[in-house]
C-alpha cells in the first residue's frame, strides 16, 4: 500500500480565529506530509505489510523488521494521528451528545469534569506530544498521554478524540502559551466525528 495525504473537509482558514490559516497550511502541507513521505520511503521493497492499513501495521507493528521499525513507529504514528486530529476538528464546532457523553459523564463525575483532566494532561505533558480519548480493549473510555507520535493503536487502544500538543500545531499564533491553544482547542471539536469512530469501533467497523 502507498499510504497518502488525506483530503482535507475545511480550508485552511476555516478553524479561524481558533487555528490560523498559516499554521494549518505548514502542519498539513509540510509536517503531515512528511510522515506519509517518509512511511512510504521506509517501506519500499517490504513486501509482507503491503496490505495493511495505517491503523493495521501499527497494531502489528511487531511483523515490521527490526532495522525500520522505530521509522515506522515514528511516522506510521504521525500519519495515524494527524489523521484522525483533522477528521475531529470543524469550523465552528459541534456540541457533544449521544452515548459517548454519557459515557464520559459516567465515568469522570461530569462532561466538564472530563475536559478539566484532559486538559490538565495535555498542559502537563512534557515536550512534545498527544493526548487522546480513547476506547481499550475492555470497550471503556480512558485518557491517555503519549510523547511524540506515538499512537494509541500500539497498545491496542482506538483513538476517538486527540489534540496535537506540538509545538508546530500551534506556535506561529500561541507562542509559548500551550493553555491558550488547549482552551480554544474544545471550541472546534467535532463531537460528532467522535460519536461516529465510537460507534463504528463498536461494530468493529474502525
Amino acid at each position: 500500500m502507498i499510504f497518502e495525504l488525506p483530503q482535507l473537509r475545511y480550508s485552511y482558514a476555516a478553524l479561524e480565529p481558533y487555528i490560523d490559516a498559516l499554521t494549518m497550511e505548514i502542519h498539513y502541507t509540510k509536517h503531515h506530509a512528511s510522515y506519509v513521505s517518509n512511511l512510504n520511503k521506509a517501506l519500499e521493497g517490504v513486501t509482507n505489510l503491503e496490505k495493511l492499513t495505517v491503523e493495521e501495521l501499527l497494531m502489528q507493528v511487531e511483523k515490521v523488521p527490526d532495522n525500520i521499525r522505530q521509522t515506522v513507529i515514528n511516522n506510521a504514528g504521525g500519519h495515524a494521528n494527524h489523521s484522525m486530529f483533522w477528521q475531529t476538528l470543524c469550523p465552528g464546532g459541534v456540541d457533544p451528545k449521544g452515548e459517548v457523553k454519557k459515557i464520559l459523564t459516567s465515568t469522570f463525575g461530569s462532561f466538564d469534569k472530563f475536559k478539566e483532566e484532559f486538559t490538565a494532561k495535555a498542559l502537563s505533558l512534557f515536550g512534545s506530544g498527544w493526548v487522546f480519548l480513547v476506547m481499550g480493549e475492555d470497550r471503556k473510555l480512558y485518557i491517555k498521554r503519549h510523547s511524540f507520535q506515538n499512537s494509541p493503536y500500539l497498545y491496542r487502544h482506538v483513538p476517538l478524540l486527540g489534540l496535537d500538543v506540538w509545538e508546530h500545531a500551534y506556535y506561529l499564533k500561541y507562542q509559548n502559551r500551550r493553555n491558550d491553544y488547549v482552551a480554544v482547542w474544545w471550541k472546534i471539536v467535532n463531537w460528532d466525528e467522535v460519536e461516529f469512530r465510537f460507534e463504528a469501533q463498536g461494530q468493529n467497523k474502525l
